[in-house]
């Protein structure tokens, strides 16, 4: 019989969740570090607390009855809350504290430099940073707002929303005045097939920022290069950029400041507009606090 408590056994609830969201007793038992016969234990208990069952046994995995289904969208709902408030207070308990989520290149190439000006304006809030260089694998609950390169129309990390900071920007090959001085000028784009040093990133989210794709975009024959120096790391290959090492694609806006200086020049006068813009990203359903108000306002201005 169903118990009298109007609550379920709460202890119950994630694994619920988890084994809804991957349709798997086991993958839900690997993400939460228990074995798949806990997890079917706690979905039997919950089931028998509820009196009706949540799931139905298929041949090729688990499928959720229309009562899982609802069930499973109200416990997403509360525990992304209960995650959020959680967070929210684990912090110190300030209301103050605003955590930035941003790319390790977007933080410490652009960020670092623009956020004296905020905290000058805002000396009262304290500012966290948080560096994954992948926007879809945030978790909503770590971050108050996100900056990040953001292609309109492609696939959006769940559960945000994007504002670009920058509207227009271009894409150019650069490197540093080291690298010229000891490989000479570079000529034409062909030579950096043949005759240079190219920067690659291995990388699924920077797909979209190519070498091949920006060749083809400029009607110039692509062939695979050479030389190259790859990584999966954007920031690495820019750091190995302004030490000599090779040459990159890069933003011209968020690079601004490293082409005034003369760290880095443009090593061709071909640029592209870039399919991307430097975005604000902000968790849809959330409360926006008073920091977070304000580092808006700010930075979109």
């Amino acid at each position: 019989m169903p118990s009298r408590d109007p609550l379920p056994p709460l202890s119950c609830l994630r694994a619920f969740e988890a084994a809804a969201r991957h349709g798997s007793f086991t993958q839900a038992g690997g993400e939460l570090s228990l074995t798949q016969s806990a997890i079917s234990r706690q979905i039997k208990r919950l089931e028998d607390d509820l009196g009706r069952p949540l799931f139905e046994r298929h041949y090729d995995g688990l499928r959720l009855t229309p009562a899982g289904e609802h069930y499973f969208r109200v416990v997403q709902r509360l525990l992304r809350e209960l995650r959020d408030e959680t967070a929210r207070l684990r912090r110190r308990g300030d209301d103050r504290q605003l955590t930035l989520a941003s790319s390790p290149t977007i933080a410490s190439i652009w960020l670092a430099r623009q956020l004296p000006d905020f905290q000058r304006a805002h000396p009262d809030i304290e500012i966290r940073i948080l560096t994954v260089e992948d926007p879809h694998r945030l978790d909503l609950a770590e971050f108050d707002l996100g900056i990040y390169y953001h292609v309109h129309n492609e696939v959006d990390p769940p559960g945000v929303s994007a504002d670009a900071i920058f509207s227009r920007e271009s894409v150019a090959a650069v490197c540093s005045p080291a690298y010229l001085e000891r490989h000479g000028a570079i000529q034409s784009p062909a030579e950096l097939l043949t005759r240079h040093t190219m920067m690659v990133v291995e990388d699924h989210y920077h797909d979209w920022l190519t070498w091949e794709l920006w060749f083809r975009e400029l009607g110039q024959e692509w062939q695979p290069p050479i030389h190259t120096l790859r990584a999966n790391s954007f920031q690495l290959l820019m750091n190995a950029t302004l030490a000599g090492q090779g040459v990159t694609l890069g933003w011209m806006r968020l690079l601004a400041a490293e082409l005034e200086q003369g760290t880095l020049v443009q090593a061709l006068p071909h640029a592209l507009s870039s399919r991307g813009h430097l975005s604000l990203f902000t968790p849809e359903h959330r409360h926006l606090t008073e920091p977070m108000r304000a580092f808006r306002d700010w930075v979109l201005r």
